[in-house]
């Protein structure tokens, strides 16, 4: 289920219990902040990042630590405190083929993700009258069809993640040029029919 991937644990989800359990607006907010910052939150830090109250928060929390993609963090006090942190570097989904029931969890955590990315789109293109030309040009919103087989789109993938990998946000955070800013980049590669 967990590969390395610089120390750190590159998770992949195919248990259709496991995606049904994050498959929730909350959790996945606070699992991509957890694994994308490598921060480790108490569930009052971590509601204020999905508008919940802390014992919501908590509950999700705990949740999240049942299918093991958080886990408590030492403290950073009296003891008193409990923080959290993700497990993994990066979370990779890959639907069960021999279980049908993980493509519809898969599918419906995949949903999420979509809604709420086009949320972003959505958000972004109000607020790019208000933001300086440098940041308008340098966005970008693209498509692009390809024909290629399945061993250069695998390849082409590939070097994709090998070119985001050194500006993540978790590794990079602590030294990054004082201008940069958080950006999200969205992927899809797949065939369409004709």
């Amino acid at each position: 289920m967990a590969e390395q991937e610089s120390g750190l644990a590159q998770v992949r989800i195919s248990d259709a219990r496991t995606m049904r359990a994050l498959a929730h607006p909350a959790r996945i907010e606070i699992v991509e902040h957890l694994t994308v910052t490598g921060a480790a939150m108490t569930a009052t830090e971590c509601a204020g990042l999905v508008g919940l109250s802390p014992s919501a928060t908590s509950y999700h929390l705990r949740e999240l630590a049942k299918y093991d993609l958080v886990e408590q963090a030492p403290s950073q006090g009296d003891g008193r405190e409990r923080r959290w942190r993700s497990k993994a570097a990066n979370l990779m989904f890959d639907a069960d083929a021999e279980h049908p029931e993980s493509f519809a969890a898969e599918r419906a955590l995949v949903e999420l993700y979509l809604a709420r990315d086009k949320d972003r789109i959505r958000e972004w293109m109000e607020r790019q009258p208000q933001e300086t030309k440098q940041w308008r040009e340098a966005s970008q919103l693209m498509g692009q069809q390809l024909l290629v087989t399945a061993e250069e789109l695998t390849q082409l993938s590939d070097q994709i993640r090998s070119l985001l990998e050194p500006y993540k946000l978790r590794t990079r955070q602590d030294d990054a040029p004082e201008d940069a800013r958080q950006v999200v980049i969205q992927y899809a590669a797949f065939p369409v029919t004709t």
